[in-house]
């Protein structure tokens, strides 16, 4: 299917998958530090950002969603690329190396490793945030963004430094969560995510050390599903692309150097 995408550099294909209720946006900060040894390309999945909806009657889960990318990508012409994803997209990113259709793929803060409580709190949180953006009008929640206190309480539970954020990209990532039309039923399904089957591709799992979505004991249990180490990243929280932009091109450019070797 067709999907909003923004695509910059040469080199070997690398794909950059959003969370939940954001855009392809979030990877602005990371996304020509990565394009210096990548054709990047960085997607809005079904129903979030500018990519339309899935077709009615089409689940919105984690499967469907996976699919639509390796679909994308083939419309593109583009075969076994890497992939890196935060959240959500962290997930889809472990799924399609479990798949084994990727040439890596590095997972940030991916979501599947929560136990019960932790999943209800999460739905809580990113159900209220969502609610929040519907109420306010833009004009307010510009206001908001625009100061440093606001920007603050705002994206406290999704970044570490939201003195980072420009009030733009703030006001932009609201406004991407309130039109998202997958939002809801994407929500629902996150009750039946687990963890996905082995991964046939090379991985790398990071985790934002002051993470307050996804708390970082989760990383725990990604490490034990993955038979080795997660990396914590120092000073990150849930969306670490703002809060160390140079950290995270690391992560994701040593993953995929790794592989190519």
């Amino acid at each position: 299917m067709d999907l909003a995408y923004e695509r910059r550099g040469s080199g070997p294909p690398l794909v950059l998958l959003h969370g939940i209720g954001h855009h392809w946006q979030a990877w602005l900060p990371v996304l020509d530090l990565l394009a210096a040894a990548h054709d990047v390309i960085a997607i809005d999945l079904p129903g979030f950002g500018a990519s339309p909806p899935l077709p009615p009657g089409t689940p919105y889960d984690m499967d469907t969603l996976a699919d639509a990318v390796e679909d994308f990508c083939a419309d593109l012409g583009v075969r076994e690329p890497h992939v890196a994803g935060n959240s959500m997209g962290g997930y889809l990113a472990l799924t399609l190396a479990a798949r084994g259709v990727v040439a890596s793929a590095t997972a940030l803060s991916p979501a599947g490793f929560w136990n019960h409580p932790e999943l209800i709190y999460a739905r809580i949180v990113l159900t209220a945030m969502r609610a929040y953006t519907q109420r306010v009008p833009d004009r307010k929640a510009e206001t908001v963004a625009a100061s440093a206190s606001g920007r603050g309480i705002a994206a406290a539970l999704l970044v570490a430094r939201p003195d980072r954020l420009s009030p733009a990209a703030l006001a932009a990532a609201g406004r991407a969560l309130r039109d998202s039309a997958g939002f809801d039923e994407t929500v629902e399904a996150l009750a039946l995510v687990m963890p996905p089957a082995p991964a046939k591709s090379p991985i790398t799992i990071a985790w934002g050390e002051r993470d307050r979505l996804l708390v970082r004991r989760q990383a725990v249990r990604a490490a034990r599903w993955s038979g080795q180490r997660v990396r914590l990243l120092p000073g990150c929280g849930h969306v670490p692309m703002s809060d160390d932009p140079e950290l995270v091109a690391q992560v994701v450019a040593t993953t995929t150097r790794a592989a190519r070797a």
